[in-house]
């Protein structure tokens, strides 16, 4: 029985991450991992290949608008998906030989195989145990699906059978309006798929600021997308050449279908811990299949913790990095810290929509008072020049102290601009803060500082 310090359970970005912080702060790592490759869901096939794809289809998108308005005289490229798809492969293999190489120079033990926790502190992985001082699992999740819905990942698909499609599809209805099924739905858009995004609620992106979820749907129908919302889907039957959806009206409870090449149930996420032995150990379990913890991550299991998509909270990589790393400091006898108030979100869409911090839902539903500021695009001089002057910067703060409470962006680069809000918040910053901070012209960043502005005595370009 060999041992260790930590043995990690699940190498995607939580896990991964979790492994090389306990080994940077001296402990003796061990990760399992079952796939061919480290990275998880997120880098094999989730957030890393759809961003090749986002991007690819991005760049198609720009032959065809905007090309010609930039002197740019050629005819426009064919799609080879074929080739769009070694592409794709291409970015995944880079980053995945990364991670091996990052466990090669912190020499973290990679335990190749799938885990199962026969007892507190040990391991099994094949037909060998491991034995350890701490056990953090770390499985991350699996797209859940709708009941009687059967997902064959040919016709009827999550997102893991989206971006492996063996050809471009000439119909397509996504089930859910989320992040998973407009990015996704976005790149078929723009390949000339004709896409019908079907939704239970009556607002895309449930969640999302209304103010920018209305905005980022007729944008999203500006570029073909087509909505049906408020509807309970009933049933997806296949066919011969794909599938028929059926769904009920909330509004009238009126009934319709459609048939589709392609169906994609983008309906959520949920925990992945099926076969690890958790209930024969006694671990609490929390609402929707999450492993319930802490605020250390710990279970109620003597040294056995979990974080990122298994226990509570957005799953998204990034708060599962940061439980990652601070699980990690945490088992090397420090102080870990995760601020869940400065998780930001993002949907890589163009335009890209982010956020951060509360709403202004949220902030009404807490009776507390706020002020707005609000930048458009259009008086941006970079957004301009590229094409990119849909969308806004909206950034919240408090009535009385001038506090950062949330920011919402739809625009270029909106993935990247929130961050700057992320730093200010995590430092308590006020919007004046912001607003007399020098930003660079011509950038994009700049219609965030004239948010700012706006905060107090007025945007200078709007």
């Amino acid at each position: 029985m060999a041992d260790f310090d930590t043995i990690i359970i699940g190498a995607g970005p939580g896990g991964y991450v979790a492994a090389i912080r306990a080994a940077q702060l001296g402990l003796k790592v061990a990760c399992v991992e079952g796939r061919e490759t480290l990275g998880g869901t997120c880098l094999n096939v989730g957030c890393i290949p759809s961003k090749a794809l986002l991007h690819a289809t991005h760049m198609l998108h720009e032959t065809h608008e905007n090309f010609e308005k930039m002197g740019l005289m050629a005819a426009a490229p064919k799609v080879d998906w074929a080739k769009m798809q070694a592409y794709k492969a291409d970015v995944v293999g880079q980053n995945t030989k990364g991670i091996e190489f990052l466990f090669k120079k912190n020499k973290i033990t990679w335990l190749k195989g799938w885990a199962t926790i026969p007892a507190p502190g040990q391991v099994k992985v094949g037909d060998e145990v491991h034995g350890a001082k701490n056990i953090v699992v770390a499985t991350g999740s699996e797209a859940s699906s709708l009941p009687g819905v059967t997902v064959d990942e040919e016709t009827v698909v999550t997102s893991t059978g989206a971006l492996t499609l063996g050809r471009i599809p000439k119909t397509m209805v996504v089930i859910g309006a989320g992040v998973i099924g407009l990015e996704m739905g976005s790149v078929y858009a723009r390949l000339g798929t004709e896409v019908t995004v079907v939704e239970y609620l009556d607002a895309i992106t449930p969640g999302m600021d209304a103010e920018v979820a209305k905005a980022f749907q007729r944008i999203l129908q500006k570029q073909g997308l087509k909505f049906v919302l408020g509807a309970a889907v009933q049933s997806v039957a296949r066919g011969k050449k794909g599938a028929t959806v059926t769904w009920k009206l909330k509004k009238d409870d009126s009934e319709a279908k459609l048939d589709a090449e392609i169906v994609l149930v983008a309906t959520g996420r949920k925990p992945f811990t099926v076969g690890l032995g958790l209930e024969a150990l006694g671990v609490e379990m929390g609402p929707r299949g999450t492993v319930k913890t802490n605020d250390h991550f710990q279970t109620n299991v003597k040294g056995l913790y979990a974080i990122g998509d298994a226990i509570a909270g957005p799953m998204l990589a990034h708060k599962a990095e940061d439980e990652g790393m601070a699980v990690a400091e945490i088992l090397a006898g420090r102080h870990g810290h995760v601020n869940y108030g400065v998780i930001p979100g993002v949907i890589y869409t163009t335009p890209e929509v982010a956020n951060v911090g509360q709403t202004e839902e949220q902030l009404k539903g807490e009776g507390r008072a706020y002020k707005v500021g609000k930048f458009p695009f259009m008086g941006n001089a970079r957004a301009k020049a590229v094409f990119q002057a849909e969308g806004f910067v909206k950034i919240i703060a408090d009535a009385a102290t001038d506090r950062i409470l949330g920011a919402h962006i739809i625009g270029p680069a909106a993935g990247d601009l929130i961050h700057e809000v992320c730093v200010a918040m995590e430092f308590g910053a006020s919007a004046q803060d912001l607003a007399l901070t020098c930003h660079a012209h011509p950038t994009w960043s700049e219609a965030v500082r004239e948010a700012a502005l706006a905060c107090g005595d007025g945007a200078i370009h709007a």
